[in-house]
């Protein structure tokens, strides 16, 4: 008989809210300096889901009544999940609107699937579409690591996680939780469903010696002040930002549990705040972030725990999740910044493939937020990724986005 797993609280509510429109996806983008083997990257990609057995799954099929959605694992794939596509001048831009436009079904296992672009700047990128129902970025990052190892024989262990020091700093007082957030100030929406994406290369941004304050933190400050610039410039009402920032405490080694394992916490900054001197601010910031870090909290707060506890028929459950999300679209947190930090894994594919020399993310950036913030570290660059509601943003104002995001980040560099 097949293994079957109950869905857990996070693959839920997820499941319960999708939509044709804005599919639920994470995109992955993976940059080697040289060629590939095709069939060499099949079989180390496939062998590598079968040593994480948890991304080898599909929805289970069930009865209108039942209480619960379940995962069904499965020996090995329903479909082909590697293709590769030629050099071209457009090719690694189709397969990142591809990422984004085009979510794997849950009914075919695995829920994830690569593309290898060849050509791109003398190398190849590796484009990775995950539904975020069933898996996260770094679940699959952690696969596409071990598919490196079978296909170099290269050890690609993670690095050791760097060493925060303990402070026992009070936060600061927050505004409260219950006043509305502001909105990102729409743009020149494109009137077009779905999602677009930037990405850009960017130096890490210093910070002085001993600082009390990490990369996290000022690119969490160089989020709010962006937003702040933007809807200054559209003439939206100063409103407090709350930016939802996932936590992910799970090891980075063979170990790691695969799926959704990020818990989500809320940081809020009021209008005013964000007018202090900046190395005040980003002192404020880090006590904050700090302690709600340090807060047990279940992924998605109690009220979703409740949401989802199997004591009636999941379609009653997913018609009171989906209203409810609906009743509580105002206080949808503004924006959501997901900083993976430096990549654990050197992701080695050998003499004549590489190491990668830059990795993307990108997160679901569906209304009422419209738009999410994706950070990583390859090479001492960071990698930046900003991802949009086209109902909400155009092109323009993606690169519009862009440009404060990087002036405001290099201005976070202080000296106290």
């Amino acid at each position: 008989m097949t293994a079957r797993v109950p869905f857990p609280v996070v693959d839920e509510v997820s499941r319960h809210c999708l939509q044709e429109a804005e599919p639920e996806t994470v995109h992955i983008e993976v940059h080697l300096p040289g060629p590939v083997d095709p069939p060499r990257l099949r079989k180390a990609f496939y062998e590598a889901l079968r040593r994480h057995p948890r991304v080898l799954m599909r929805e289970a099929p069930g009865r209108w009544y039942r209480r619960r959605y379940e995962w069904e694992l499965t020996a090995g794939p329903d479909t082909e999940v590697v293709t590769f596509t030629g050099p071209g001048q457009d090719a690694l831009r189709a397969a990142r609107a591809r990422a984004l436009e085009s979510a794997p079904a849950l009914s075919m296992s695995p829920p994830v699937r690569l593309e290898a672009v060849e050509g791109v700047d003398g190398g190849t990128a590796l484009v990775l579409t995950v539904n975020h129902t069933a898996l996260d970025g770094p679940a699959c990052l952690r696969v596409l690591a071990t598919a490196a190892e079978l296909y170099s024989g290269r050890d690609n262990s993670p690095a050791a996680p760097p060493v925060r020091s303990a402070q026992a700093v009070p936060p600061p007082a927050a505004p409260s939780n219950w006043a509305r957030p502001a909105r990102v100030a729409p743009g020149t929406p494109e009137h077009s469903p779905g999602n677009a994406v930037i990405v850009t290369e960017l130096p890490l941004p210093g910070r002085p010696e001993g600082a009390g304050y990490t990369v996290n933190d000022q690119l969490m400050v160089a989020t709010a002040l962006t937003l702040a610039h933007w809807n200054r410039e559209h003439g939206a009402r100063p409103r407090p930002l709350r930016m939802t920032m996932p936590v992910d405490d799970r090891p980075r080694d063979a170990t790691m549990p695969i799926g959704n394992g990020t818990r989500l916490v809320e940081v809020t900054l009021a209008p005013e705040e964000l007018d202090v001197p900046l190395p005040q601010l980003l002192r404020r910031t880090a006590a904050r972030t700090r302690a709600l870090k340090a807060q047990p909290r279940p992924q998605l707060g109690h009220g979703a725990a409740l949401l989802t506890a199997p004591v009636a028929p999941v379609v009653w459950r997913a018609a009171a999740t989906r209203g409810l999300r609906r009743a509580a679209a105002p206080w949808t947190s503004t924006a959501l910044l997901s900083n993976i930090g430096r990549i654990p894994y050197p992701l080695d594919f050998g003499e004549d493939t590489g190491r990668a020399r830059a990795v993307w993310f990108s997160a679901p950036a569906r209304m009422p937020r419209g738009l999410t913030v994706t950070t990583a570290s390859t090479a001492g660059r960071l990698h930046l990724a900003l991802r949009w509601s086209r109902s909400l943003l155009g092109q323009a104002d993606g690169a519009r986005l862009r440009d404060l995001f990087e002036h405001h980040l290099h201005s976070t560099e202080v000296t106290e």
